[in-house]
């Protein structure tokens, strides 16, 4: 897991120093929920609302294909309802409501669909996402528990997370980009033997710009 991240910052790093590299920002809404089961039977979910934002770079890569790595934050989370009892949260939990904190890098694909200014463009490739903090509320047989989640490399909620991003998206010739995503957990953030599998689902919306974008002048002096 650490080599990986070391994997995405050096391409962050020495990418940012190629002249050729454009760097931009985004942000955008999202819904977020997480595919929940104990014992492989899936869990009741209901969505939440969070957002993200960062920082992203494209590099060129080959022809169309661009080397395209994100850094950003991401506030997920998810309400669950339970057929049974759990841990985490709780030995008595009938439900939880969570809301996590997240740091996220991904190593991401983009093949542009034109050469033209405009084009449409998809994006894809693993992301590490790394839990900073939550909250959880949930109800019990003795009452209702809101408190602040546990992380720990054995046992309770685990700090990585492992995910399969997908984005398409449009690039028009200013250098602002729209697109839809979706994040796929691929591993769960629980590391509890016996315990749930929390693999985050992820709906995003994503409205970003690169700033150093280099405009296309035309001289026409020759013309006349």
């Amino acid at each position: 897991m650490k080599k990986a991240i070391y994997i995405i910052l050096f391409f962050l790093l020495t990418g940012k120093l190629n002249a050729q590299v454009e760097w931009g920002i985004f942000a955008g809404p999202q819904i977020t929920a997480a595919r929940y089961t104990i014992l492989n039977e899936k869990q009741k979910q209901d969505p939440k609302y969070g957002f993200h934002a960062g920082v992203s770079l494209k590099i060129p890569f080959e022809n169309k294909l661009f080397f395209s790595p994100e850094v950003f934050y991401s506030w997920k989370g998810y309400k669950v309802t339970f057929t049974q009892f759990v841990y985490p949260p709780g030995p008595k939990a009938k439900n939880n409501n969570t809301t996590i904190h997240t740091f996220e890098l991904a190593a991401l694909l983009q093949y542009d669909f034109g050469k033209t200014p405009g084009h449409f463009y998809l994006k894809a490739g693993p992301s590490i996402d790394i839990q900073l903090f939550g909250k959880e509320k949930f109800d019990t047989t003795g009452g209702t528990v809101d408190r602040k989640m546990k992380f720990a490399t054995d046992g309770d909620y685990g700090y990585f997370g492992g995910n399969l991003l997908l984005q398409l998206g449009y690039e028009t010739k200013s250098g602002v980009f729209i697109s839809a995503q979706y994040t796929h957990g691929a591993a769960s953030i629980n590391n509890e033997d016996g315990g749930p599998k929390i693999r985050h689902r992820v709906y995003g919306l994503t409205i970003g710009k690169f700033l150093n974008r280099k405009k296309i002048v035309i001289d026409t002096k020759n013309l006349e």
